[in-house]
């Protein structure tokens, strides 16, 4: 292997360690160089796709894009254990929020996601059944997203603008299918409250310590499997940081479908 290709695969030593031996591979015997290189660009290009903030398979938003401002962004929902909490916390400090809404939890909670546009938040496409779309068509993808649109334009007479792939996983047909649907880039965040499983509030809390304007916050107020989810510790750990935030001038803004900075 020439100098010129050693020095292109210098990447991060945490992942380069699954293609290790396929390079070594390649080291040893020219003839499977070129079939090594080509599976490492299949590597790499999975990489970029599970890498939630790589620009390698295309651009997401993921900053607010105007100063002073955070975005707190609600993923799996609408969920009648904890969605009406956070929004009687987020109306008591004039906060806005994006929720990302799942179909077929749209369509057994109806009233409850008109609720949410009713009073004042911005509603997401979180696909219809929550699927890894890493590995789905085009058509499929499309499908997942106009059922979803569909069921939330049901519930509140407003289609979304905006949409959130499923663990932010992308691929090209993410972007194509998304363009289908009438959505620009896909809605990411700078900031994750990794509060997707039942926990002490104090861990949240902590994990959020460090926002600042600009951010775009993953929480999360359902789950994607089941209705019903404790998200107590969300709501406890806003309790705590909202005020705070508004002490500091920070506002927390809705993600209207405006087309965002990435960065």
């Amino acid at each position: 292997m020439s100098q010129a290709n050693e020095g292109a695969l210098q990447l991060r030593h945490d992942d380069c360690d699954m293609w290790h031996p396929l390079l070594q591979l390649a080291q040893c015997n020219e003839a499977f160089e070129a079939a090594a290189l080509m599976s490492l660009g299949v590597r790499i290009g999975g990489w970029g796709a599970f890498r939630r903030f790589s620009g390698l398979l295309g651009t997401a938003q993921r900053r607010t894009g105007a100063p002073r401002t955070i975005a707190l962004t609600f993923d799996d929902g609408p969920n009648p254990e904890m969605t009406p909490q956070l929004l009687d916390l987020l109306e008591q400090y004039d906060a806005r929020g994006t929720f990302f809404l799942i179909g077929r939890h749209v369509r057994a909670c109806p009233s409850l996601a008109a609720e949410i546009a009713a009073r004042g938040h911005i509603i997401g496409n979180h696909t219809d059944t929550h699927p890894n779309l890493l590995w789905q068509s085009r058509r499929r993808i499309l499908d997942e997203l106009e059922r979803c649109n569909a069921s939330i334009a049901d519930a509140t007479g407003q289609r979304p603008r905006v949409m959130r792939p499923p663990w932010g996983y992308r691929q090209p047909l993410v972007y194509a299918a998304a363009r289908d649907a009438g959505f620009g880039r896909p809605v990411l965040w700078s900031r994750s409250a990794r509060d997707w499983t039942p926990q002490p509030p104090a861990q949240v809390i902590r994990r959020l310590r460090g926002i600042r304007a600009g951010d775009i916050v993953l929480l999360h107020d359902g789950f994607h499997a089941a209705i019903g989810a404790d998200r107590l510790h969300t709501v406890r750990a806003l309790e705590y940081w909202l005020p705070r935030w508004k002490a500091e001038g920070l506002a927390c803004i809705s993600i209207g479908g405006v087309d965002h900075l990435a960065s």
